[in-house]
């Protein structure tokens, strides 16, 4: 008798403290859209002048 007393108050003692369970969160609402946005050919164009800073190469870094 005296278990299932304790178990009825710790369950009351749950139930207060943590409530119910939140409600469930749509798939709809997760996602987020956006456009994408047009590609800058500037961003990728070849630059012969400035492309020895973008690799690294031992002989360069010795000076030789």
């Amino acid at each position: 008798m005296e278990s299932t007393q304790i178990t009825d108050s710790g369950a009351a003692a749950r139930r207060a403290r943590f409530g119910s369970l939140p409600e469930r969160i749509r798939q709809e609402d997760m996602v987020e859209e956006k456009s994408a946005t047009a590609s800058d050919p500037a961003r990728y164009a070849f630059n012969p002048e400035g492309s020895w800073r973008s690799f690294s190469c031992l002989a360069v870094d010795l000076g030789l």
